[in-house]
């Protein structure tokens, strides 16, 4: 089986995996004051990049979550090394049962997950962030999105590019689908996919650790996945985007 798209970035040394990368992820952030009082999950926690400048920046407490049994493993780790293990709960859960009480947490946080599940498991999902909120809460996510028109193509590609079965949405689809989750007060930002765009990148990563993932992107064993990925999204940059949306229960 082929390596999907996000695993094959983050063993490059990528550790931000989001479209719109740290600004898009960082305009989400602004709608929430968090403080050590907030009840804050995180789905498909990924590396705990998230989690931990989150915690460090402002001393909440996290429960972060992935279906993945080796990423909880790399997480707990990564969470560990920062010293946050009291602060961030590194669990294995799905996202479409999460194992928690109605009402548990004042805030959702999901980035670039749900592009990758089918229409039906979507809606699943994004129902299950809206029972575990408490009223008011909010849930901020991140995902990958179409331009308008016909797309089936560029989906195809996309497919194949990343070597996973994703399914993105243009914008006014992407609000139909969480106003069908139970979701009615959306606060919505689109703009540029910056995914593998290099400034984007040195933007999410830093320059050293930008040079880094394009070394390890040349060898051999890399070079020619690396180089189809690239081209995809700098030939489809007018056709795929982000799009961040803070949703209130």
């Amino acid at each position: 089986m082929a390596e999907a798209g996000h695993s094959f970035l983050a063993r490059l040394g990528k550790t931000r995996l989001r479209p719109g990368g740290i600004e898009a992820t960082n305009w989400l952030f602004e709608h929430v004051s968090f403080d050590k009082n907030k009840h804050i999950l995180e789905v498909a926690c990924n590396q705990c990049t998230n989690a931990i400048a989150l915690v460090s920046k402002t001393g909440c407490s996290i429960t972060a979550v992935d279906l993945d049994k080796e990423v909880v493993e790399l997480a707990r780790n990564r969470v560990a090394e920062a010293g946050l293990s009291d602060k961030i709960k590194v669990e294995r859960a799905n996202a479409l049962k999460l194992p928690y009480p109605d009402q548990s947490f004042d805030v959702v946080i999901n980035e670039a997950m749900l592009t990758m599940l089918g229409d039906k498991q979507k809606i699943k999902a994004i129902s299950e962030y809206y029972r575990v909120l408490k009223p008011g809460g909010i849930l901020l996510t991140h995902d990958v999105k179409l331009a308008e028109g016909e797309m089936t193509k560029v989906i195809e590609e996309l497919q194949k590019a990343i070597h996973v079965p994703a399914k993105p949405h243009n914008e006014s689809d992407w609000r139909e689908i969480f106003t069908k989750a139970g979701f009615e007060d959306l606060t919505v930002s689109t703009g540029s996919m910056t995914l593998m765009d290099p400034i984007g990148m040195i933007k999410d990563e830093g320059l050293v650790r930008t040079l880094k993932i394009f070394k390890n992107a040349i060898k051999k064993e890399n070079r020619v996945y690396f180089k189809a990925m690239f081209h995809f999204f700098r030939t489809n940059k007018a056709n795929l985007g982000y799009i961040a949306i803070v949703a209130r229960k």
